[in-house]
């Protein structure tokens, strides 16, 4: 790097801490932390590269050889299952001039072959072949580059921090929280990205508060009674959990949301009743697939996580839900939608596609809409942010915790 990039990028970096500083505290983010190309440079950096992220659920690597390629930003992530059955996470980089050695989105191999000079790689990203190398060339020290990997619950996390934050409390949340709906065994039933054009920010804005709930989303607003005010909601709860214990299980909330200056992931785990007489996230509030996990009825309640900045998960005795966040640029990013029922379950014979999505497809329609209307709006260099209301709680407080992450060095 030269010493005029430097110097910009030390000034950029002064910039950004003065905006920090100058947020007022109550309100939401200003402009430039939407809209500035520097403050995405920082995100990812200090967010997407420090931080644990769910890529999938486990069956998608079901068997060895299995393999799938993720971008997040300007990362490709080629995930796979080795032949010894060892879940692996690589980056997609030839270790010889650097271009992608997987080519396709999915699929069954064991090894990946650059396509430039055939350095040929094991699906568990050792280098086996490097034509017409010379004979003291290291080829164990040149296998694809790794980045962490951890399977809890039967989700698949990665992390690209080269020394990862701690893994075990998240492992111990899922364990008490998705574990007893049996995700560990569950399958995907459905995956659907929505692109928006939008900071990924005010994707991940929207999606942690309820006070939109109402008036953007009228179906979801019919069955979840988190647009309530907190009164009704505790009641709610109240007999949620009474259900809940009368079945044996214990789901256990927390609330672990921290910064990661101490090597801690954030992770709050959360639970919330339905509306009485209503089973499940669905369009009428019916079953939509079999009773999952330990379940052996429904308790009219769901079990959310928000987990590490980007992944969002929604579980309910019938079928789960992964929210996956994913940045492209300063201005554009992915949300993708997975469907968990559980592992036995049957297409056609247990649960019909159309019912067991529907709530969530037109909840995530709505949400693109409003949220490209609000990336719209805050382009105009006359906005300014205006205060949080009390139902916004949550964004509140994701807003206090990714100032604090782009603050750290």
């Amino acid at each position: 790097m030269s010493i005029s990039s430097l110097q910009q990028r030390q000034a950029g970096g002064d910039a950004i801490d003065a905006l920090v500083a100058a947020h007022r505290p109550g309100h939401g983010l200003a402009r430039p932390f939407y809209m500035d190309p520097a403050i995405f440079e920082r995100d990812m950096e200090r967010v997407f590269r420090r931080h644990w992220h769910c890529l999938a659920h486990e069956s998608a690597v079901a068997n060895p050889g299995d393999f799938e390629l993720f971008r997040l930003g300007d990362e490709q992530v080629i995930l796979s299952r080795g032949m010894d059955g060892a879940v692996h996470a690589m980056l997609n980089v030839c270790r010889h001039r650097g271009a992608e050695v997987c080519t396709k989105p999915k699929g069954n191999a064991k090894f990946f072959v650059c396509p430039y000079h055939a350095w040929t790689y094991a699906n568990d990203g050792s280098l086996r072949a490097a034509r017409l190398m010379p004979k003291d060339f290291d080829r164990a020290a040149h296998g694809l580059k790794k980045v962490n990997v951890r399977v809890a619950a039967g989700l698949v996390f990665i992390s690209f921090a080269a020394t990862p934050l701690d893994f075990e409390p998240i492992e111990n949340a899922l364990r008490v929280s998705c574990g007893q709906y049996g995700w560990d065994t569950a399958k995907v039933a459905h995956r659907q990205s929505y692109a928006l054009d939008a900071n990924w920010k005010l994707a991940v804005e929207n999606y942690v508060e309820c006070y939109h709930c109402g008036p953007a989303h009228p179906e979801y607003s019919q069955t979840h009674a988190l647009e309530q005010p907190l009164e009704m909601i505790e009641k709610l709860n109240q007999a949620m959990e009474a259900r809940t214990c009368a079945l044996g299980i214990e789901v256990v909330s927390g609330d672990r949301w921290q910064n990661s200056a101490a090597g801690q992931e954030a992770i709050h785990t959360f639970r919330y009743a339905l509306y009485d007489g209503v089973a499940t996230g669905s369009q009428d509030g019916k079953a939509v697939a079999p009773l999952m996990g330990r379940f052996a009825d429904y308790d009219g309640g769901v079990t959310s996580i928000h987990l590490g900045g980007t992944t969002f998960l929604v579980c309910y005795p019938d079928h789960g839900m992964i929210y996956r966040f994913i940045p492209k640029s300063v201005d554009t990013c992915e949300m993708e939608l997975i469907w968990l029922v559980r592992g036995d379950a049957e297409e056609g014979r247990d649960y019909e596609l159309e019912r067991l999505t529907w709530l969530w497809r037109v909840t995530t329609e709505e949400d693109k809409k409003i949220i490209e209307h609000t990336a719209r709006g805050v382009r105009s260099h006359y906005f300014e942010p205006g205060p949080i209301a009390p139902m916004e709680h949550n964004e509140l407080r994701y807003i206090g915790w990714y100032l604090g992450e782009i603050s750290r060095p």
